[in-house]
């Protein structure tokens, strides 16, 4: 086998490579160091007689190759050994292919394997690992610690929350750290930036997060959200009663109004949004107890819409299904006193017509009270959140909203209780806008509400 010379161009000298050149071939793997050669994968590539070529790892200009072959007759192999080679050099890489395959292989089944395992034995697998050392973890796992300056809900309220919205299979983050990344979100102005920064985890996993959690609260609102049953209605009578400060109200089951929630309007809509007190908001209308518990809400109508045609568009109005018959709810002068099909009773309107109707608007403002409370305990918890214009979606603000009035249930139910600010209590003597007239398939409640103001002028006091 003929020796060939390969001589390496340095700045001041010529060096012989050492090496035996039997073949004018190179095999290329792709992709290739060499200088001048088609690339290929697995490809056996002539080179010719003077062929200059570029080491591997070299500088441009400075170790450049040449091969130098005088004699090709001398080195040119035969046919078997270039098949020869040609059949190893495609075993090797059939070899190695397949042995990748297998251990890709082996690997899938042994995840497979544990995922069956932890199904069987009742623990679900998180494919991700809490980090315990950042400060907001050691504060979540140090049971003494309090969470209220964090996340505006109590140990007991956040474990209730985590056990309403807990899940079958807990892969991913995991469904605790998901819901402590959603309060704190809430908590904190819906900041994506800082929520970020304080859990590690990149801004888009928490965008993820954040839609995931709001998404699986909207779906699971009942949990929280719902109307009494017909044997709890006498206990919401008496916190009536007791809140009202007159028997008359016995059958009062709940107050109803609206609030506006600022936003950030959609371009093409600005004016549709405008409300009367001059800002792009949503209406969020509620029904709730007489322990400020909202039993109902409905969210997504434009701040311009009146409250009046936001009810009739409700479901509970439409569905007729609350208040039972017999009961009574209060709502403020912006609604039409009715009979049916909902029974809605409202104050008197200024300037009432003697002591009775004025005794009747004490009282019934001492009552519906209430929902203007709800209102401003939940505006106060959030208040980083619903202070000032969502920094969302249009489309995607009315979940956030019922989020905070979720978890406004989910505190009164875990005696999580929060007095509301005083800068955050609606003004109860706004003007109002005139009220709607009544439909077709609506009666006057006047009559009710006149029994009802006889009823307290004969029981004013408890």
């Amino acid at each position: 086998m003929s020796q060939a010379l390969l001589y390496s161009k340095g700045e001041s000298h010529f060096s012989p490579w050492p090496y035996p050149l039997p073949l004018p071939l190179l095999f290329e793997c792709n992709p290739s160091p060499w200088n001048g050669v088609t690339r290929g994968r697995g490809k056996i590539l002539p080179l010719g007689i003077g062929t200059t070529l570029q080491a591997p790892g070299t500088s441009s200009g400075v170790d450049w190759f040449s091969v130098n072959t005088s004699d090709v007759s001398s080195i040119m192999p035969s046919s078997a050994v270039v098949i020869s080679l040609a059949w190893a050099v495609g075993i090797f890489l059939r070899l190695s292919t397949a042995n990748r395959r297998n251990v890709r292989k082996r690997m899938f089944l042994q995840r497979l394997m544990m995922l069956v395992n932890q199904s069987e034995n009742g623990h679900p697998m998180s494919y991700c690992k809490l980090n315990h050392n950042m400060p907001i973890l050691r504060l979540w796992f140090n049971v003494e610690a309090e969470l209220m300056q964090d996340f505006r809900l109590s140990r007991r309220a956040m474990h209730g929350l985590q056990r309403l919205l807990q899940r079958d299979h807990d892969h991913g983050w995991g469904n605790q750290l998901e819901v402590l990344i959603y309060v704190y979100w809430l908590a904190h102005g819906l900041s994506y930036r800082v929520v970020s920064h304080v859990f590690n985890v990149p801004k888009s996993t928490i965008h993820r997060i954040v839609h995931i959690i709001a998404q699986k609260i909207w779906i699971n609102l009942k949990q929280a959200i719902s109307f009494p049953q017909p044997e709890e209605l006498h206990a919401v009578g008496q916190g009536f009663v007791q809140l009202s400060g007159t028997r008359a109200f016995r059958n009062v089951v709940g107050a109803i109004d609206g609030s506006h929630i600022s936003i950030k309007p959609p371009q093409h809509h600005q004016i549709d949004y405008l409300n009367y007190k001059g800002f792009y908001s949503l209406n969020m209308q509620a029904i709730c107890d007489s322990n400020g518990r909202f039993l109902d809400i409905f969210i997504g109508y434009p701040g311009s819409v009146h409250d009046t045609r936001v009810m009739k568009n409700s479901s509970f109005y439409k569905a007729r299904c609350y208040p039972p018959s017999g009961y009574i709810l209060l709502g403020d002068g912006g609604y039409p006193c009715l009979d049916t099909p909902v029974c809605l009773i409202t104050p008197y309107k200024q300037p009432v017509n003697g002591p009775i109707q004025s005794r009747f608007n004490h009282y019934h403002s001492k009552g519906r009270s209430i929902i203007e409370r709800a209102f401003g305990m939940m505006k106060t918890r959030w208040r980083s959140t619903l202070f000032r214009a969502l920094e969302v979606k249009p489309t995607f603000a009315p979940l956030v909203i019922a989020s905070c009035a979720f978890l406004h249930n989910v505190c009164l139910d875990h005696g999580d209780m929060l007095e509301p600010d005083e800068d955050v209590a609606q003004d109860t003597f706004e003007p109002q806008p005139q009220r709607e007239p009544l439909a077709y398939n609506e009666s006057s409640g006047n009559a009710t509400r006149d029994r009802l103001a006889a009823l307290v002028s004969g029981n004013a006091e408890m």
